[in-house]
């Protein structure tokens, strides 16, 4: 068996224990391999500078991932390649997992992407950069340009994000709330018991949820030259003889990456006219509540499950809360809600300890970032570019990040609904354009729902070790 040791943090990347709160800017790099080898000269050179999980950096942080048409592209044998999960070896961008995702509809289509869809260049690397300030964080791009351009990458897009003076994103709400901890590191000190997740929820080849090894990509022993590469996990506890291979996945993760537009305009026009008082006059309270009501918090974060009338920014950062015991109707905080749908917590099982153990096999770290400024007028549309860079990771992409869109955000028979989808982030083009609020003795419905958000770009990568970083520059 596989233990997460403290040496470990060593061969982590920092992306996986933080997502570098106290470096506001950053840009990520998408990058496409032009000369292989001397593309692995400069992920030789590059590894030294990766932040792990070891310590803090307060000036700036840099971590790297890659595609499988990356890893490709850098020489991976196939076999090694074919040891890959496969939603990361067919890519975000497929049909069938466009489906699953619910991008095969109007403007979230693939074909319309600005990055990583059916028309664009494909990706092979991503570079992300992280900053305490605008001047240290154009330093460090400069810097790195100079060395990858040289080094057998070109660019293919750069986005910024994560210049916010809050946590808060633009409808509003303040977001990276509710994230869950990694059994065995300091992220369980201030956890709630049921926010720890295995190891191998997040981190490959350690013990997951269901008591196994999450599945990682192998090489054959004989690639291995160096010995960079750990052996991998026994098959089974009662036969330990090892394959002829190793772990290229040991303290990695699959990192998903999805650019969302978000229409700020658009979403608070509707709520004014969702709420608009018998009289046509406007109802500010109506439509605060009823944007709580879509994401399940108040804008402080406050959870509707424990201040259902009011907003309370006392309870901003509270996350030890279920919905079974005190609001299983869903009378306080709305069964489809972003937040209740995205995880479910006790709501969804025959039992509540049953329906806790289910929603947390299906947990992601989320990384996300804002970009673009804020609206001076949140009603006016003035035609910027802004939204979401949302990044996850997690150790298996259909069972977490895939399963949380498809059968929970995007499914119009949730927790007992019907007809109905996340009212953010859900696939709204299937005439699923209504939420339910429910209420006694009776409930109310929101109809001709719009899309609020819109994808504009997405890619699987793969987050090596530090290791694994060595051994793909080694090739």
């Amino acid at each position: 068996m596989v233990e997460l040791k403290p040496e470990d943090m060593k061969d982590i990347q920092g992306f996986v224990m933080s997502g570098y709160a106290h470096l506001p800017c950053v840009s990520y790099q998408m990058l496409s391999v032009v000369n292989a080898t001397a593309a692995r000269g400069w992920l030789r050179n590059l590894v030294s500078a990766v932040t792990t999980s070891e310590g803090k950096q307060d000036i700036s942080s840099l971590n790297v991932a890659l595609t499988y048409h990356g890893l490709t592209a850098l020489g991976l044998e196939t076999s090694a390649l074919e040891s890959f999960s496969r939603p990361f070896i067919e890519g975000m961008a497929t049909p069938h997992r466009s489906r699953i995702l619910g991008d095969n509809n109007d403007d979230n289509t693939p074909d319309k992407w600005d990055w990583g869809g059916n028309n664009s260049e494909p990706i092979d690397i991503l570079l992300l950069l992280f900053a305490q300030d605008e001047p240290t964080l154009d330093s460090v791009i400069k810097d790195q340009q100079a060395k990858y351009q040289t080094g057998g990458l070109a660019k293919v897009v750069a986005l910024g994000a994560g210049r916010q003076p809050d946590i808060h994103e633009h409808f509003g709400f303040a977001d990276g709330l509710g994230q869950p901890a990694i059994e065995g590191t300091f992220q369980t000190k201030d956890a709630p018991a049921g926010n720890v997740i295995k190891a191998g929820e997040m981190l490959l080849s350690y013990i997951n949820d269901y008591g196994k090894p999450a599945e990682s990509p192998m090489v054959s022993l004989a690639s291995d030259r160096n010995g960079l590469l750990p052996e991998p996990p026994p098959l089974t506890e009662s036969n330990s003889a090892q394959p002829a291979t190793r772990d290229l996945g040991r303290n990695g993760s699959y990192l998903v990456f999805r650019q969302l537009a978000q229409h700020v305009a658009r979403f608070c026009q509707f709520l004014e006219e969702a709420t608009l008082q018998p009289d046509g006059q406007l109802d500010p309270a109506a439509s605060t509540k009823l944007a709580a009501k879509f994401v399940g918090r108040w804008q402080s974060g406050a959870p509707l499950v424990m201040s259902p009338d009011a907003d309370n920014p006392d309870l901003a950062k509270a996350d030890d809360f279920a919905y079974r015991d005190i609001d299983d109707r869903g009378f306080k905080c709305p069964i489809g809600s972003h937040i209740r749908r995205s995880n479910p917590r006790d709501s969804l099982g025959p039992t509540a300890a049953k329906a806790k153990v289910t929603a947390n096999r299906h947990r992601i770290l989320r990384r996300g970032r804002s970009y673009g400024d804020r609206p001076k007028d949140r009603l006016v549309d003035d035609g910027v570019a802004r939204g979401l860079h949302f990044l996850c990771l997690n150790s298996d992409i259909e069972r977490q990040f895939e399963f949380v869109q498809q059968t929970w955000c995007n499914n119009p028979v949730f927790g007992g609904l019907n007809g109905e989808v996340d009212p953010l982030v859900g696939n709204l083009t299937r005439g699923d354009e209504i939420f339910t609020v429910q209420a006694d003795p009776l409930r109310t419905r929101v109809h001709n729902l719009e899309r609020f958000v819109t994808v504009k770009g997405g890619a699987y990568f793969f987050l090596p070790s530090m290791s694994a970083l060595r051994y793909l520059a080694a090739l």
